[in-house]
This record gives C-alpha cells, sequence and structure tokens, in this order.
C-alpha cells in the first residue's frame, strides 16, 4: 500500500466497522475503528480522499414486524462523529451506498477529507456478490484499499468483487490487514519452535479443520473448554453432564490418533472445575476430567491443568490461542481461561511469539488488559480461523488475483 500515490485520488476502502452499539446508538467498543486508523490517516496524510464502507450487523436477518429494513438500528451514521475524532478530518456521510447521492458527494470530496457511506448491508445484493452493485461502488474511486480482515473470508461484493474493477497497481491491502497477514503467517511459514498451539471453546465441530491442519505443524497442541469432554470420553472417560458431540467422538479418536502417529502432543487437561448446573450461583466443586459425577458438568480447566499447561507455553517459542480454557463470562469459571492469558503474557515478555487468534481469546485478553503483553491481537475472528486452516480467503485472492 505505501507504493501507491494517494496524491489527489479517490481511495475507496473496505473497513471492518461492525462496532457494538448500545440502544441508543452509541458505540460501545471501537476496537473495530481504531483498527483502521493508520491506513486512514496514511491516506489523507498523502493527499488522498477516503471513501469508506463497511456493514454494520446483519440488517436482511432482523427485519421490522413488515418486512422493512431498521434503518435507524444498523445505520452507520451513528459512526460519523467519532470517526471525525478518531481521524482529526472533516466526515461527508451518504445515506445509501451506490446511487446519485453517493457518486455526488464522492465526486466533490477534497482531498484530506472523508466520505463514509451508508451500510453496504442494507442491499441484498452485497452477500449475494452481485457484480453490478460492485461495479457501482467501484465507480466512487480511483484506488481500491481492502482492510478488512474481519470480513476476508466472505465473498461479498465490497470486500472481493469489487477489486476486480481495479487494475493490479490500482489495488492493495490496507496496513491492518497486511499485518493480520503477516502475522498470522509467522505461525504458519516457520515459526521458532517449539510451537503450541492453545485450542478451546465449545464444539469440536467448529474447530476440525483447525485441530487437523494444527496436527501438520504444531508441536503441542492444548485442547481446553467444552470441546475438551467430547476427546475425554472418546477416550472411555466419565465426563456427567459436560458437552459433548456424540457424533463427534470417531472424529476425536482420529484426530488423537494422528496426532500420536506424527509425534504431536496432544494434550486434554487432566482435571476440571465441576457444577451441579450451568450457573454462577452453582454448587461448585473439582475433578479428574475423566471421572466426572452423573449429574455434575466440567465448566473450566481445573488447577493441574492449568499447571501443567502452564509449563508447557512456557517452554513454546510461538504461541498460538483459540478459544477459551471455560465459561470465562462466569467468574466461577474464569481462571482457567485467567491462567493461559497471563501465561502466553510471560511467555511473551520471555521471547516467545504469540497470536491471539480471535474471538473469545480476544475478549479475555482485553478484559485483563493483557493485549499489549502479547505480540499479536487479530481482529478477524472467523477470517483468521479459515486462514490458519489453510484456506485462500476470498477478499485476499481477490486483491492478489491478476
Amino acid at each position: 500500500m505505501k507504493t501507491i500515490s494517494f496524491q489527489n485520488k479517490k481511495v475507496l476502502i473496505r473497513v471492518d466497522f461492525n462496532v457494538p452499539l448500545n440502544d441508543n446508538g452509541q458505540i460501545t467498543d471501537d476496537t473495530r475503528m481504531r483498527g483502521a486508523m493508520p491506513t486512514l490517516k496514511h491516506i489523507l496524510d498523502n493527499g488522498g480522499s477516503p471513501i469508506v464502507m463497511s456493514h454494520l450487523g446483519r440488517p436482511q436477518k432482523k427485519l421490522n414486524e413488515d418486512g422493512t429494513i431498521n434503518k435507524g438500528k444498523f445505520t452507520l451514521k451513528h459512526l460519523v462523529d467519532h470517526l471525525a475524532e478518531l481521524s482529526g478530518a472533516k466526515v461527508h456521510f451518504a445515506s445509501d451506498c451506490i446511487g446519485e447521492e453517493a457518486s455526488n458527494k464522492a465526486a466533490g470530496l477534497q482531498p484530506g477529507e472523508i466520505l463514509l457511506l451508508e451500510n453496504t448491508r442494507f442491499h441484498k445484493e452485497e452477500s449475494k456478490g452481485n457484480d453490478d452493485f460492485a461495479r457501482q461502488l467501484a465507480s466512487l474511486g480511483d484506488i481500491f484499499i481492502n482492510d478488512a480482515f474481519g470480513t476476508a473470508h466472505r465473498a461479498h461484493a465490497s470486500t472481493t468483487v469489487v477489486a476486480r474493477f481495479f487494475s493490479a497497481e490500482n489495488r492493495s491491502f490496507g496496513l491492518l490487514m497486511e499485518k493480520e497477514l503477516h502475522n498470522a503467517s509467522k505461525v504458519i511459514n516457520n515459526p521458532s519452535r517449539p510451537l503450541t498451539a492453545i485450542i478451546g471453546g465449545a464444539k469440536v465441530s467448529d474447530k476440525i479443520l483447525l485441530l487437523d491442519r494444527l496436527i501438520e505443524f504444531a508441536d503441542n497442541i492444548i485442547v481446553g473448554g467444552g470441546m475438551a469432554y467430547t476427546f475425554i470420553k472418546a477416550q472411555g472417560g466419565e465426563i456427567g453432564k459436560s458437552l459433548c458431540e456424540d457424533d463427534r467422538l470417531e472424529l476425536a479418536k482420529s484426530l488423537m490418533t494422528k496426532a500420536e502417529d506424527r509425534g504431536i502432543k496432544l494434550l486434554l487437561p487432566e482435571d476440571s472445575i465441576i457444577a451441579d448446573e450451568f450457573s454462577e450461583n452453582a454448587m461448585i466443586n473439582a475433578a479428574d476430567s475423566d471421572d466426572i459425577p452423573e449429574d455434575w458438568m466440567g465448566l473450566d480447566i481445573g488447577p493441574e491443568a492449568r499447571n501443567e499447561f502452564e509449563q508447557v507455553i512456557m517452554q513454546s517459542k510461538t504461541i498460538l490461542w483459540n478459544g477459551p480454557m471455560g465459561v470465562f463470562e462466569m467468574n466461577a469459571f474464569s481462571k482457567g481461561t485467567k491462567a493461559i492469558a497471563n501465561s502466553v503474557a510471560i511467555a511473551t515478555s520471555k521471547g516467545a511469539f504469540s497470536l491471539i487468534g480471535g474471538g473469545d481469546s480476544v475478549a479475555a485478553i482485553n478484559q485483563l488488559n493483557l493485549a499489549d503483553e502479547v505480540s499479536y491481537v487479530s481482529t478477524g475472528g472467523g477470517a483468521m480461523l479459515e486462514f490458519l486452516e489453510g484456506k485462500l480467503l476470498p477478499g485476499v485472492a481477490a486483491i492478489q488475483g491478476d
């Protein structure tokens, strides 16, 4: 991107401004907006005029009772003032992302000013990857920059198809997207070893492809969260009422066999914090993970597991973390996730490279104020997952293609 001349150019830029809003339309977390600022400021500082497009929520799936779009709830107009504050630039707003108003405002945009377009998902053609819709978006700018890593796994009009209407020299990744791809590639290509992947979350089915891929290049794979109990049951363990995907037991067995055959250590939690119900107010105890009483459920990794996992993390040179170790939203079951987060931070301070791969792991790291203590925190949950699985993301391929 830094090789492109933006002087007096209209720069169509796809960002991920899908930020959470409260009932009053106020932004409750501006992380994604702040993530796009280096790219926007680079364009502004070099005499360009950014034309910003993004989606916000899923307006097509949450229609009003009469079948119309709830434009009041999903409008990007909520973001105008904060975008001006973050960028230090004058921000104009177009009440649609295509059409006469958008075209006129784009044409009249001065260097150093920003035009924010209305939510791209107000049009069904966006998610369908419609060519004509993408062509209308492309007509607004001279250059296309994709800085929305969080949506790079979707072949939508504004993330992928639009790139076709720009020559190779007039399209590029933004600085955030470049950073995401660079850091993810450090884990996949020639990582410092040992490489430890920490995989958590509720379901094995959500992480099958990732686990299968990790077995090809990781040294250690730590499995925690609800998904661990499918593996433990597959080994013949008693898991009580713990979360389990019975239709994935054979798959879990095959993954463990594959890891063993390749000499990869796949670590499951030795013990668990268990509860008699899924509640903050439940009765709580500790038990071996393969010997959980019939009416109890595992909701966090136990102290022995925390200790074992911490030791493995401390010996690692590259660390990938995707998914919590328990129901960390409930304080009673957050110790495992907190312990992992602290261990990753300490290992990083001793020279390890650590990538927090999106989703709930990011929420946990931010909650504990450890974002600055790890090497990189990804902004893209699903996109990062698919990239690590080895998939070519449509939004990436569109920029890199001929």
